[in-house]
């Protein structure tokens, strides 16, 4: 076990290498359809929302991309099937990107001891195609939903509750909790409490004002500020510091910077991934201050989107601007400090053989 899990990191990075093209083909496809779009929000309607649901296809693939390739890199190809459906049990009961790497971690580990069991001569040859397939998917697919899907539902309704009974009184500690839960997962549980709790205060209406009432607009100000900046600092962070990031990342922080402009911060998961350790509390840190910059100073968001496309229709845009700025220089400088030179094997992408063999033998 200690030497199959020893390489964990490059295990991971194999993971991210192959999810990077999902995340920018999806990301830049559903940033243009909203950009075009004039709203912010995803269009329902014509061909752009045929752009933008191609986009969200892409973005979907993401996560069980990740967890496929993270056992592909631990146990070869019989770890895909496994590796791949349990990243989509991960995206399907919420779990985020963090569930997709666990999914991933556990079909390489699942996988290794299955390939370990010694098959009758005659059944050798289905092993890698169709036993271990089988049956790792199912112990997989068993932990993801049985041990992981609970805790996760839990989870939620929990910081529901409490985001709920923390009241309003004090914006900057709320600004804070809201921006570090936005930028702890990028789209994952804890990201979407906060998200939702922000869009449910501003779909309701003050019958008085006929309008969301002006706490629901500031608290969805800091939520959008906080949305957009982890992708927002990734992207600068790689302008600045080149050489502290893989090629692969580095072009990815172009589309990074995209995305974030129109709220996606899906962008910044390829880094986070990579390197969670260093990117996640610098995402929280830099979106926890940007989101109370924001509500602090009387910013107000009647959209509930983030990014710089929500400014032309936010309550004092500059104010809120400014939030993003400070917050994604913040999180940019903190990876910057935190994060090594990339060693020259780290920087070449991991590269998947063309050739896909099948040794048959019919008995």
């Amino acid at each position: 076990m200690i030497e199959l899990l020893k390489d964990t990191r490059k295990n991971m990075m194999t993971g991210v290498s192959y999810m990077i093209p999902f995340v920018v083909a999806g990301g830049i496809l559903l940033a243009l359809s909203v950009l075009l779009s004039g709203n912010a929000s995803v269009p329902d309607k014509g061909w752009l929302a045929d752009i933008a649901n191609i986009g969200i296809t892409g973005l979907g693939m993401m996560v069980p991309i990740l967890s496929g390739y993270i056992a592909f890199s631990m146990v070869d190809r019989p770890g895909l099937a496994p590796g791949i459906i349990g990243g989509l049990i991960a995206s399907n009961i919420g779990a985020g990107f963090l569930g997709g790497i666990l999914s991933g971690i556990v079909a390489g580990v699942v996988v290794f001891y299955l390939k370990k069991i010694k098959l009758p001569s005659s059944l050798r040859s289905l092993g890698p195609i169709f036993i271990i397939p089988l049956f790792g998917t199912l112990i997989v697919g068993v932990l993801m939903y049985g041990v992981i899907g609970q805790p996760i539902a839990a989870l939620m309704t929990a910081l529901t509750k409490w985001l709920e009974s923390m009241g309003t009184g004090n914006l900057v500690v709320l600004g804070l909790v809201l921006g570090a839960m936005i930028a702890s997962d990028m789209g994952g549980p804890i990201n979407k409490v906060a998200f939702s709790f922000g869009s449910a205060m501003v779909g309701t209406i003050n019958p008085a004002t006929g309008l969301p009432s002006a706490t629901a607009l500031t608290i969805m100000a800091g939520i959008g500020a906080a949305i957009c900046i982890p992708p927002l600092a990734m992207g600068l962070a790689t302008i600045v510091a080149p050489k502290k990031f893989t090629v692969e990342e580095r072009n990815s922080g172009k589309a990074a910077i995209v995305m974030g402009l129109v709220g996606i911060s899906e962008g910044a998961i390829p880094f986070a991934a990579a390197d969670p350790l260093r990117c996640i509390p610098a995402n929280m840190i830099g979106s926890a201050i940007g989101a109370a910059i924001a509500m602090v100073l009387g910013a107000g968001n009647p959209a509930p989107w983030g990014g710089w496309i929500v400014a032309p229709v936010a309550q004092n845009p500059l104010v809120y601007i400014l939030g993003t700025v400070v917050g994604s220089v913040i999180t940019a400088g903190i990876v910057i400090a935190l994060k090594k030179p990339i060693a020259d094997e780290d920087v070449q992408a991991v590269a998947l053989d063309d050739d896909f063999d099948l040794d048959i033998e019919i008995m």
